[in-house]
């Protein structure tokens, strides 16, 4: 059985602020939390490869892995996949933004499996990632919404 989550959050945000910030690898350890580095390792069109390094877990161990990232903005997606599987037999990542009346919906999902041999299967993988997901989605969201209102023209100023 492999493994599969769906999880989504709508940012209120211009659709080119969205993009722009949720795919700047440069800046998502800024962006994201769980990240201390994110290293571009080669572009090649419009698909990159990096090395993304998380922060030490609770026992100390700092995991990374390289993945390619290739984003079609055209079609308002990006397809992502690990190359460095660690413990993943595989690991596909799908971002979808659409344009929606509150904002720019912003939905990842995640299709994978765990190696037999990994440390935990696919049921206790989708649960983390479900949970962890809806936590980094809700820091993007505040940081782009807070990048928005910092672009707002001020509102002009009253007569006296």
């Amino acid at each position: 059985m492999a493994g599969h989550t769906q999880n989504e959050i709508t940012i209120a945000a211009p659709l080119d602020l969205v993009w722009d910030m949720t795919n700047d690898l440069d800046n998502w350890p800024r962006l994201f939390s769980e990240y201390a580095s994110c290293e571009v390792l080669s572009q090649e069109g419009r698909k990159t490869t990096f090395r993304l390094t998380m922060h030490p877990d609770e026992n100390g161990t700092v995991w990374s892995w390289v993945s390619e990232r290739e984003p079609d903005r055209g079609a308002l997606s990006v397809k992502a996949r690990r190359v460095e599987t660690g413990p993943f037999a595989y690991m596909n990542i799908h971002w979808q933004y659409e344009e929606v009346p509150a904002g720019i919906r912003m939905v990842w999902t995640q299709d994978f499996e765990m190696k037999p041999d990994a440390p935990v299967d696919d049921d206790w993988m989708t649960d983390n990632i479900n949970r962890n997901s809806k936590v980094q989605m809700a820091l993007i969201r505040d940081k782009i919404e807070q990048a928005a209102a910092g672009h707002r023209p001020a509102a002009p100023a009253m007569a006296d």
